[in-house]
């Protein structure tokens, strides 16, 4: 336990100096994205202290957690006062955090809601960079019986054939299937390619007697759900 004396000094000390003591004053929930970051980096440069190095990586990810977690080590290098053991250390840190994501996300054993599928393939889709596509396979009840990686692509956009959606669907006697895909730009609008693609596969999915529940768009800041929309069969 800290003396009054130790209390004392500490609050005499510059905010951008004690991230660690305000942590174990107030708690982990009272500090900003940035001295959490200067915690983990736990020294800053010549010139600046660990908060505003800290500041400055964010500065550089367009404040976004997400868009930092996207850097490798070689990105985070090419900042002053950042060495190959920071930049280990952050890359780690954000790992963790996409882990306890995945960790979460399998917990949800069924999908009733789109919401369900956001968060369900959160862990996968979190924080890339190039655009994904999945498919959730479903039991009757609903029961997610497992998801499956159907493409990987670029920025703009990524290749998807109907016969791999609906093999392992077949493969698996999964009921029915959600299709899923990533949008790295945030834009939740779905593309006429989005809308085609979406279409032909509730089309196959009735003849092969495996129903298309939805279609998800996601992006880290939020999804669109086709079902929702009311234009799934449109």
């Amino acid at each position: 336990m800290k003396t009054e004396t130790e209390m004392s000094g500490i609050k005499s000390w510059a905010e951008d100096d004690r991230p660690r003591e305000k942590l174990l004053l107030k708690g982990r929930s009272a500090l900003s994205d940035a001295e959490l970051i200067a915690i983990l980096l736990r020294s800053g440069s010549r010139d600046m202290t660990a908060v505003d190095l800290a500041k400055q990586l964010l500065a550089g990810s367009s404040h976004s957690l997400g868009d930092l977690a996207r850097l490798g080590v070689d990105d985070l290098k090419k900042y002053k006062g950042i060495g190959e053991a920071k930049a280990v250390t952050i890359v780690a840190a954000l790992e963790l955090g996409r882990r306890r994501r995945e960790e979460e996300g399998r917990r949800l054993s069924r999908i009733v809601s789109s919401r369900d599928v956001y968060e369900a393939m959160s862990s996968r889709l979190a924080d890339l960079d190039h655009e994904e596509f999945w498919i959730l396979l479903l039991s009757r009840s609903g029961k997610l019986k497992s998801t499956v990686c159907i493409s990987r692509g670029g920025i703009a956009g990524t290749v998807v054939d109907l016969r791999l959606i609906f093999k392992p669907a077949i493969e698996r006697l999964a009921s029915s299937i959600i299709l899923c895909h990533n949008h790295p730009s945030g834009n939740l609008k779905p593309s006429h390619q989005d809308i085609q693609l979406t279409k032909k596969a509730v089309r196959s999915g009735q003849i092969l007697d495996i129903r298309v529940s939805d279609h998800v768009i996601y992006t880290d800041n939020g999804f669109f759900s086709f079902s929702d929309e009311g234009i799934l069969s449109d």
